[in-house]
């Protein structure tokens, strides 16, 4: 939504932990998400019971085990006792939780985070879960399969090119296109460099009120429109080359405002994904997407949204942007999209 009269909420801080291709301990995440936490209680200076609300996004299939996110309370503590909830989805959509939590006004400050190990078991396997289970599920594809498979729809169709894909990976790693073109094919007509690889990661982010933002850091990003939405499941019934979802999300998150941010922060997994977003959204070649390095440099489940949502508000909060977007993306093949518009003080 993108509603002026509502309070004004903001984002005053963001930590994650590095996006690793694998990393050691317990799939409950503790061991990532303490340094995340502490992290923002020193530059806030705010301690846990300054937090009014926490939520949590993970996965208990990819973690294996029932209630995972029990147990990542333990990153928290016991003491003093603390207003809860979770999300089976990415941390974006447990922020979104939080949100609403302080347009309530039951509290002034909330916490939300994410967090994965996708190195812990097949998470192909597991995001195969995730589409339809009578007649998807039971073949379980792999998740760059069936993105190969929404990659070819649209370079057989004319809505991008192979030159164009390793453009945008070319823009994160600064590689030659041509050179990248020249490369083997993992996953016909995906190459290594259309496909992120998974990474173990957790990250969390910290909203408050305008009063309380104001208190917390000196430039705050203020959440300026937000929504998310969903397309059908069914491969068979949308064009893979477009996102519907997508681009509803973006015009109730703008409004009428303008689509020039400074600063967008695209989940898209694959690079082709990027081009269909960057489509939906309508957003101007003036835009700097992914400066971060986008979702390409580290396929972190469960918190990449988030990290998305983060980077868009670092941006803000660092001085490097007054504008800013960020998209964050759940399910099979951009099934469900997010998109929140961020903006500074003066805006």
């Amino acid at each position: 939504m993108s509603h002026p009269e509502l309070p004004r909420i903001a984002v005053v801080g963001f930590a994650h932990s590095r996006n690793v291709p694998a990393s050691t301990g317990t799939t409950n995440g503790v061991e990532m998400l303490i340094p995340c936490f502490n992290r923002l209680y020193s530059q806030l200076q705010i301690s846990r019971s300054d937090i009014g609300f926490w939520c949590s996004g993970s996965s208990d299939y990819l973690a294996g085990r029932a209630f995972s996110f029990i147990s990542a309370i333990d990153a928290i503590g016991a003491v003093p006792p603390i207003n809860e909830s979770h999300v089976e989805m990415d941390g974006a959509w447990a922020l979104y939780e939080a949100w609403v939590k302080i347009l309530t006004g039951e509290v002034d400050v909330a916490l939300a985070y994410g967090f994965g190990k996708s190195s812990a078991g097949d998470a192909d396997k597991t995001l195969a879960l995730q589409t339809d289970p009578y007649t998807v599920a039971p073949l379980l594809p792999e998740a760059r399969s069936l993105a190969g498979l929404q990659a070819r729809t649209g370079l057989d169709s004319g809505a991008w090119t192979e030159r164009e894909m390793a453009e945008v990976a070319a823009r994160g790693s600064g590689a030659d296109v041509d050179e990248l073109l020249a490369t083997d094919y993992v996953s016909d007509p995906l190459r290594a460099h259309d496909i992120a690889p998974y990474a173990d990661a957790a990250a969390a982010v910290v909203l408050a009120t305008e009063e309380r933002a104001r208190e917390l850091t000196d430039n705050p990003a203020f959440i300026t429109g937000w929504d998310h939405r969903i397309d059908t499941p069914n491969f068979g019934a949308r064009d893979l080359t477009v996102s519907p979802s997508t681009a509803l999300a973006g015009d109730t998150a703008f409004g009428d405002r303008s689509r020039a941010v400074d600063v967008a922060e695209l989940q898209a997994p694959y690079t082709h994904q990027e081009i269909i977003l960057r489509r939906a959204l309508g957003l101007p070649d003036s835009v700097r997407i992914n400066p971060s390095g986008g979702a390409l440099a580290g396929n972190a489940l469960f918190s990449g949204g988030l990290q998305r949502i983060g980077y868009a508000a670092h941006a803000i909060l660092s001085g490097q942007a007054q504008t800013a977007l960020a998209h964050a993306t759940s399910g099979p093949l951009l099934q469900q999209n997010m998109v929140v518009t961020l903006a500074g003080g003066e805006n």
